[in-house]
């Protein structure tokens, strides 16, 4: 990588990279779905960790499973930091991210705690589209949870009951 076009793009890269991982933490915690959205590909390959079995799923799927659990909190932050970008050394259009998540989530009026932590290890993978770097896969490694662990699960109810016109 001596050339100096080469070196450059890839800082370009690198900065665009980052930048949608981080828009995927924004855009959750916003509850902007739309542009969520488009820090994906279509389908997406997600990959938790905890037993589960690694799946494909429609872009629209993963979004919806996302917002069902995160439109029942009362805020969220998602912190993503210590971004480190491989590159495919076959592939020029696919990189890697791995970062670390710092998940925060409030519940307001749950008699189980009103807050929920979470830590986890993203290992974001990346395809260059013809709408810039859009994520294909997601490894998701809990490292650490604290507060109230049934939070996600009330979140997911509450969404429920909103979403079918009950009080919550």
């Amino acid at each position: 990588m001596d050339d100096l076009a080469t070196r450059v793009r890839r800082l370009e890269d690198r900065a665009a990279i980052s930048e949608t991982v981080v828009n995927y933490c924004l855009n959750v915690d916003r509850r902007d779905w739309a542009t969520f959205t488009r820090c994906f590909t279509d389908p997406v390959l997600t990959e938790y960790r905890d037993g589960r079995p690694a799946s494909s799923t429609s872009r629209a799927e993963l979004v919806a499973l996302i917002s069902e659990a995160l439109d029942g909190f009362t805020l969220t932050q998602h912190l993503s930091t210590n971004h480190v970008i491989t590159f495919d050394a076959a592939d020029p259009d696919r990189a890697t991210c791995v970062s670390a998540m710092y998940a925060q989530h409030l519940i307001q009026g749950s008699p189980n705690g009103e807050f929920y932590l979470l830590r986890a290890i993203y290992t974001n993978h990346l395809r260059r589209t013809s709408d810039g770097w859009r994520i294909e896969g997601i490894e998701t490694e809990r490292r650490w949870e604290e507060g109230n662990l049934t939070a996600v699960d009330e979140a997911i109810q509450r969404t429920r009951r909103a979403r079918s016109g009950q009080e919550d």
